[in-house]
């Protein structure tokens, strides 16, 4: 992996070797960091609406398990 900067942005270049999965993951990842460092959520706050999301999910897809 090679990792360049420049004055506005940083350039990962990783090897062609590097399965898609594993690249998806990293992407994921900084996109995670990117969206989380300008919110001012709290944690508690954040695993309330996860929770609430999930119980929302379960009782529309419950029938089909």
């Amino acid at each position: 992996m090679i990792i360049e900067r420049t004055v506005n942005e940083f350039i990962i270049r990783i090897p062609f070797m590097t399965s898609a999965e594993k690249t998806q993951d990293l992407i994921d990842y900084l996109r995670y960091k990117e969206l989380t460092a300008v919110s001012d959520a709290k944690q508690s706050e954040v695993d309330l609406l996860a929770r609430e999301i999930n119980k929302n999910w379960w009782n529309k897809n419950k029938d089909q398990f």
